[in-house]
């Protein structure tokens, strides 16, 4: 059995897929061990995984939440450019620590996310076979493959390649500090300088929660990419949803995630739209209004602060999201279309697949207003083809495998030689 290691962005919507593959891992015998900040020790363990800490002589204990706290007041560009430096120290604590706590817990493989592309390179140091996992969009950095922050549809003429191009070279320099602490320590430990930011570098496999339908149609994937569907299993922590005060009216499910979720005017603007409309609206707002924000609320909603998604979902008629991948995995999971309203980072680019797909519509943030919404919601609840292609959808991910897939490939991989890694 192998004792395998999670690096891994310190936000839920990346440490709860993972953890869903780790419990799968373990289930199958392996030992998974997460190595993140002292702040997420209690939620790592209620995971049910294991836990060793990194940046004890760097982090300040506590500061996750101010990071959050900031990141819900900004929107759109600001937001990508303060995540900047939250990135840059993440990477400073992990090629300082992660080396030698590795070593120090007996890890023998890695399980690294595409949006922590550091702990590539600590496998490439440790000379330890990793596999990158995307548990927002698979980020490909080829010239045909728009930007994952943008609103952009896929094209193959050369004016959207160059435009990509151009694109993705504004990311590199705006990320340029990330990049900065990454080749430092590459250079340190004699490999060859890390290209381009996200850029996956793994040989033995790349797996994407997406299921294929849900990406642009690119030609030539590499053959080590495996797009298995979302990572979902036992949830650990119990529900006291109230189900019973749902009216059996069409049922629309609200949620801005768990960074996003602070946002009350979107909230409000939601439950505006709603308003007077045939539909009972559920928001689960996982801790963003207080009391006085949801009492202000338009209409009558009910309002929870966390809801089991999955189970909520198989009552919904439509999800409104702001394009976090998981939500709008969940959603397809049970064949219900959506309304997007992207807000930052890889929320234009889930949007743009939503209306490839044909499963949803997507509304600006900018142009936000609840008059807008209600046209939207009335749009994809009036017409079938949202509901049929949510559907289609939901037939790829039960035939892309999820977790348990997702599961062999890693198993499968990590016994190649190791002159593959």
């Amino acid at each position: 059995m192998t004792h395998f290691g999670i690096i891994c962005p310190p936000y839920a919507g990346h440490l709860n897929p993972l953890s869903a593959l780790g419990r799968e891992l373990q289930s199958r015998g392996h030992r998974v061990t997460v190595l993140q900040i002292s702040d997420l020790a209690q939620k790592v363990c209620l995971e049910g995984l294991d836990f060793h800490p990194i940046g004890e002589s760097i982090y300040q204990p506590g500061s996750l939440s101010e990071t959050l706290k900031q990141l819900t007041q900004l929107s759109e560009i600001a937001a990508l450019h303060y995540s900047v430096d939250s990135c840059r120290q993440m990477a400073e604590m992990i090629c300082q620590d992660a080396p030698a706590a590795i070593r120090t817990a007996g890890i023998e493989a890695l399980l690294v996310d595409q949006l922590e592309p550091v702990g590539q390179s600590v496998a490439q140091y440790l000379d330890l076979p990793f596999i990158c996992i995307s548990c927002g969009q698979v980020i490909h950095r080829r010239s045909d493959a728009p930007p994952f922050f943008t609103t952009w549809n896929y094209h193959h003429a050369a004016w959207a390649r160059l435009r990509n191009a151009v694109a993705y070279r504004l990311l590199d320099r705006s990320c340029q500090p990330i990049l900065n602490v990454i080749n430092q320590y590459r250079q340190e430990w004699k490999l060859p300088p890390y290209p381009e930011i996200y850029a996956s570098i793994a040989q033995l496999a790349h797996i994407s929660q997406q299921p294929a339908a849900f990406d642009f149609p690119y030609p030539d994937l590499p053959k080590h990419l495996h797009y298995t569907g979302p990572f979902r299993n036992r949830s650990p922590y119990p529900s006291d949803f109230p189900f019973e005060k749902l009216t059996g009216q069409p049922l629309i499910y609200a949620s801005l995630g768990s960074v996003q979720n602070a946002k009350r005017e979107i909230f409000h603007c939601i439950a505006a739209a709603c308003d007077g409309l045939d539909v009972q609206l559920v928001i689960a707002h996982g801790g963003g209004m207080d009391a006085d924000a949801v009492e202000a609320l338009p209409g009558t909603p009910l309002v929870v602060e966390y809801a089991p998604q999955q189970e909520v979902l198989q009552y919904a008629s439509l999800t409104i999201t702001h394009g976090g991948m998981n939500t709008v995995l969940d959603a397809l999971s049970c064949g219900v279309p959506l309304v997007a309203i992207p807000i930052t980072f890889e929320q234009p680019g889930t949007g743009a697949r939503i209306r490839w797909a044909g499963v949803g519509e997507v509304l600006p943030l900018s142009k936000l207003k609840a008059t807008r919404l209600r046209q939207r919601i009335q749009q994809v609840l009036a017409h079938e083809h949202y509901k049929q292609n949510a559907l289609r959808l939901q037939r790829e991910i039960q035939q892309a495998g999820g977790v348990k897939r997702a599961a062999d490939i890693v198993e499968k991989s990590i016994e190649k030689p190791t002159e593959n890694r």
